[in-house]
Order: structure tokens, then sequence, then C-alpha cells
């Protein structure tokens, strides 16, 4: 089977790349090369620069290529950016959505897994998020994320596209061999920050220490990306094998940990004294975002090996001494 990755060059997606080609896959990569990915060959997959908005190019490469499948990670992240471009977010991730989806019903392949965020629950107040809350974006990138989700929803109704939305929370770690890990320029996420601050002796700048929280930062549930890529691979293959399965689920660990106990970790870790600064709160970050696993655990017996703090933060550590 072929399998198209959108963002296959990115962070989660060339890691599911990587774990694709060990089963067996043969595996097509869209991606547009941008937030400083740069594309390595992983093995025999195929991969075509380009960008989702370009229908030419998408239907160029489903001409090309045989697609049995999709993985989509191809999209904008920053929830930080999304606060000052929000019309980047619009277009990126819910019009690119969208000629990929027309581009897999005129080649007649039903089957895709969406990247979706746990920033779709917004401030909920909960103290774990359930897939049947309802939604409310406190940002225009989760808004995308949500909007997607309903996009996706009416193509099964009209169309029976076979769809697994993922929720997920905070992705991080890198391979356990150090070879593949996280790279954003600008970098949005906390682990690489407080990591790159430790090696390089810089201030770590903290955003918000004023939140209903514990100690006033806000709280993540951080999933390993070997985790996570493997969530993506057992969901597709749950698709193919025409299991029952909801269509959107969380994938996360159901523990919360505050920027401040990551920070804290890290300078155990790498004995390294970060000096934190404080920060105003960025606009739209919610408070608490924690997984309730229940559906995932329930429906495809799905419990993270890799998931406990040490382990995401030893790999991490391993990648961020390796990329400099």
């Amino acid at each position: 089977m072929n399998i198209l990755v959108t963002g296959g060059a990115g962070y989660i997606g060339s890691v599911t790349v990587l774990k694709l080609l060990e089963k067996g896959y043969k595996v097509t990569i869209i991606d547009k090369l941008i937030n400083g990915n740069k594309y390595k060959k992983i093995g025999n997959e195929t991969f075509y620069k380009g960008d989702l908005l370009d229908t030419g190019f998408i239907a160029n490469v489903f001409k090309e290529q045989p697609i049995d499948g999709v993985i989509h990670f191809a999209a904008s992240l920053s929830v930080e950016e999304s606060m000052h471009n929000p019309g980047i977010y619009f277009e990126n991730n819910i019009q690119g959505t969208v000629n990929l989806l027309e581009a897999m019903k005129q080649h007649k392949v039903n089957t895709i897994i969406f990247s979706s965020s746990s920033g779709v629950y917004g401030n909920t107040g909960e103290s774990l998020l359930r897939e049947t809350m309802l939604p409310k974006p406190e940002n225009p990138y989760a808004e995308s994320k949500k909007i997607v989700e309903e996009i996706l929803f009416w193509y099964k109704k009209i169309f029976d596209l076979q769809f697994v939305s993922l929720r997920y929370f905070n992705a991080a770690g890198a391979t356990l061999d150090g070879r593949f890990g996280e790279h954003h320029v600008p970098e949005p996420h906390i682990i690489p920050r407080a990591l790159f601050a430790a090696l390089h002796d810089e201030a770590f700048f903290l955003y918000g220490n004023d939140y209903p929280t514990k100690d006033g930062t806000c709280i993540r549930d951080y999933i390993h990306v070997l985790d996570l890529s493997g969530a993506h691979i057992r969901l597709l293959e749950a698709l193919f094998e025409k299991k029952q399965l909801k269509n959107i689920y969380n994938v996360g660990t159901g523990k919360g940990y505050s920027n401040l106990d990551i920070v804290t970790m890290i300078k155990n870790l790498t004995g390294k004294n970060i000096k934190i600064e404080i920060k105003p709160r960025r606009m739209g970050d919610a408070a608490i975002l924690v997984a309730d696993t229940t559906a995932i655990t329930h429906d495809l017996e799905f419990r993270p090996k890799y998931s406990d703090l040490q382990t995401i933060l030893k790999s991490a550590w391993k990648w961020q001494r390796k990329l400099g």
C-alpha cells in the first residue's frame, strides 16, 4: 500500500514516515519545507516539494502515485502567530485540506487520518478533556482545526469518506537514537525552547505565571512523538480493516505538567541553571489541556510506551545536543 503523508518532512511527519517504511509500506511525501524543515531521505519514499494550495500540484501527485490512504499533517501550527495572522491559518489549514480532499475524491482515495489539536477544546475549566465536549477554540489555529473536522464530517456524509481526526495534546521528544526530533523556526514549543536555553546558557522566556493553576503556569499533557506516530498508523490500519471506530479521538497520557514543572525537570536533567524570565501571557493560550484517553484506550487498546516525561526529555535532550 502507498500512503501519502502530507507534511512528511516535518517533526511528527518524518517519524511517521520512518515507522511506515519499517512496516513495509510504500510512502509518498508532500511538504513545502517551511518552518525550518529540511528533507532528508529516509528510505525508498517518494518526495514532492509543493503546496496544498496549488491544486495542479496535488493533481499531479495523485496522477503519478497510486495512493491508498492519507495521513494529513501539513498545516500552519503556531498559536501565537495565528493571533497575529489569522488569514494564513484559515487559508493553509482549511483551503489546503479542501484541496486535498477534492483530489482524494477525484482519484477515489477514501481513507484519511487528520492531525487535529487539543486546542479545539479551549478553556473548559475541566481537569480532563473528553471528545464529547463542545469545542470552544481560543485562537485561529484551533478554530481552523475545528472547521476542518466539520468539513471531514460533511465529506463522510456526502461521499462516505473514512476518516479519524486525532486531537493530540503536546507532541514531544525525539526518536531514541536521536535521529529525528523537533525543530521549528521560530520554535513555539516549551521543551525545545527550554533545552536550547540550557544548551546555550541563555534566558528562557516563560509566558504567563498568572493562570488559575497550581503554580500560575499553563498545564499540558505531553505525548512522545513515537507513541503519536504509532497511533496514526494503527488507526489508519484499523480503517483499512473496516473496524468500527469513532471519528474523533484524543491521544495523550491523561497526565498534566505545568510549564514550571517542565523547566525544573530540564534543569535537573541537564544540570544547567536555566534563568527564567517571566513574560506576559501569549494570546490564545488555554490554561489547562489534559486528555481523557478512555476512548482510544478502549477502542484501539492504545497505551503509550514512551510518554513518561523522563523518556520524553532525555530523547529530546539527545536530539537538541545533536542539533546544536
